[in-house]
């Protein structure tokens, strides 16, 4: 979700047949990015993520056109990706996931923000997302979390975040008796991918929806608390449960202390 109250960067505009032009250096950096990542994941992505990575055929040396990924999840789930500006409020963002379109901010990191950047930037959505979004069970789920967070409140929809934030950014599950990751904000992120499986720092705990939705998080953090499925079917269950009834029981018994220090105040100049 892209929810930052400002940022440096532009999404770049569709031409009249709706081609995005992009820089020899944004596309090299989108290939630099790919092959990084597609060292790390193997082995740590669930099969669900690699199966889609094979279905969408992404090209290697070159930004997709949105119209590419497109054909396959329209195909596949029904799907479509959306053209967005860099930044989209709540309301916006659970509008296109109500009508299965998923956002897709048009730029692409620099050089200085390679490793990380806050704002999801088109490598996040397309390479981090999309994958899983041919499988039935998170585009179900994904589809069901939108039409239900259109209706909701602006205080409801704070704690409907943080379920998002612990399944479809940053969720793992259990696979071939290990741990796996589906989540997209792990899968692209290189230093993440490895935080999240081998390190003895984060806690992983099983994914239970009130639990979830009383976690506070910090989006510019290694994730202190990860939550995991027994597998990525789950979500099919985790979308037929009453997500209201628990958010207003999560808002009756309050968040959990935070496993994080508090974020830094930017001092006054």
């Amino acid at each position: 979700m892209c929810m930052s109250k400002s940022t440096q960067y532009v999404s770049r505009q569709p031409d009249a047949n709706g081609v995005i032009h992009w820089s020899d250096e944004e596309n090299q950096i989108w290939h630099d990015l790919v092959e990084r990542q597609l060292q790390i994941i193997r082995g740590r992505a669930c099969d669900e993520f690699m199966h889609g990575l094979d279905l969408l055929n992404l090209p290697h040396n070159r930004i997709p056109q949105l119209h590419e990924v497109n054909e396959v999840l329209a195909r596949e789930t029904g799907w479509q990706v959306a053209q967005v500006p860099a930044l989209i409020n709540f309301d916006e963002f659970f509008k296109l996931l109500a009508n299965k379109q998923f956002p897709v901010a048009t730029f692409i990191r620099t050089r200085e923000e390679f490793d990380y950047l806050q704002e999801p930037d088109i490598f996040h959505e397309i390479f981090g997302h999309c994958p899983l979004l041919t499988n039935k069970a998170f585009a179900h789920f994904t589809h069901t979390y939108g039409k239900i967070g259109y209706a909701a409140s602006k205080q409801d929809r704070v704690y409907l975040a943080r379920l998002y934030w612990f399944t479809v950014e940053f969720g793992l599950l259990k696979q071939a008796d290990s741990l796996r990751i589906y989540g997209g904000g792990i899968l692209s992120s290189p230093g993440e991918t490895l935080y999240a499986l081998e390190s003895d720092k984060p806690e992983r705990h099983d994914m239970v929806p009130l639990e979830a939705l009383r976690t506070p998080y910090r989006i510019d953090i290694m994730q202190p608390v990860y939550y995991t499925l027994n597998g990525l079917d789950d979500l099919f269950g985790l979308a037929e449960m009453d997500m209201m009834a628990l958010v207003e029981e999560a808002k009756q018994l309050g968040l959990h202390a935070p496993k994080f220090p508090p974020k830094p105040q930017k001092m006054a100049s």
